[in-house]
């Protein structure tokens, strides 16, 4: 038998392209309202309570009780992302190299919608006038604390019900893989003693159960952390009408050959948008121990 006949061993390759872990879709634009446009910037209009006073006699003036106006702006910004492809490297690869780039930028355009709803939720919105309008921690913040416990979440709700945000409105309570672990450990999430045994069936894809506390449960790796002793992670939970999304353009996808590179494809994925918060009231900012 031959000794060397490792020499002409082959090596076999998949034609079937993995792309490694990562988020692939948006998990919180279908959380926010949207309106598409074509300019630099949409105003959101805003019109604050009203009130009322007792008419001490007959005739008397009208009032001048109505609310105050004001607006919010979300200024459009283009997120790209690309690559490119040269016209030998598709012919010694038995994968396609384009369609496959192509969805890897897609999904890194998907991933910048999180990261920017995220930012607006607690970063400084811009009004009217141009201003900046910081997150008012005062009233919509619940500082640092433990780690997140039932006692928190029922603060956070709290918040909603002191801002007159009924309790059937749809709210998304964002937060990170530990919090999921730590709310998979409460009794009150997963016990038959104060859940419906079929709703524990049903188990939402984080593991939490659906409309549990009167929120949509979604888990992100996306949401800022704070270094410290121990770590601080910020989560955030907000209705509808707490953010406002323009878009400008949705994702735009194209792969074409480039005659000033030797013909090699270029593939380029790019989305014009712009998000700020439009109603304090609607968003109420956790931050909890990342442990």
């Amino acid at each position: 038998m031959a000794t060397d006949i490792d020499k002409v061993y082959i090596s076999t390759f998949e034609r079937t392209l993995r792309h490694l872990a990562q988020q692939a879709i948006t998990r919180l634009r279908p959380f926010v309202t949207e309106r598409s446009g074509e300019g630099k910037d949409h105003a959101w209009e805003r019109l604050s309570a009203s009130t009322s006073t007792s008419k001490a006699a007959g005739l008397v003036a009208t009032p001048s009780t109505g609310g105050t106006y004001s607006r919010r702006l979300s200024i459009a910004a283009t997120e790209h992302a690309g690559d490119t492809t040269q016209q030998e490297d598709i012919v010694q690869m038995l994968i396609d190299p384009n369609s496959n780039q192509a969805m890897s930028l897609a999904m890194a355009i998907r991933r910048a919608w999180d990261t920017a709803i995220l930012a607006a939720a607690t970063g400084a919105a811009t009004d009217g006038d141009g201003a900046a309008v910081a997150f008012d921690t005062a009233n919509q913040q619940i500082a640092p604390g433990s780690a997140i416990t039932f006692d928190l979440i029922t603060q956070v709700q709290e918040k909603f019900l002191e801002n007159d945000i009924e309790l059937d409105v749809p709210k998304v309570f964002v937060i990170g893989p530990k919090q999921v672990r730590k709310l998979m450990q409460l009794t009150e999430q997963t016990s038959a003693d104060y859940v419906h045994r079929e709703s524990l069936q049903r188990l939402s894809t984080t593991g939490i159960v659906p409309n549990w506390m009167g929120f949509t449960w979604v888990m992100s790796t996306l949401l800022n952390i704070t270094a410290g002793t121990p770590d601080t992670i910020d989560c955030v939970a907000f209705t509808k009408r707490g953010l406002g999304m323009q878009v400008n353009r949705e994702m735009l996808v194209r792969v074409a050959e480039d005659p000033t590179n030797s013909f090699a494809w270029r593939i380029y994925c790019a989305t014009t948008f712009g998000i700020v918060r439009t109603e304090d009231e609607h968003v109420v900012w956790l931050q909890v121990q990342n442990t």
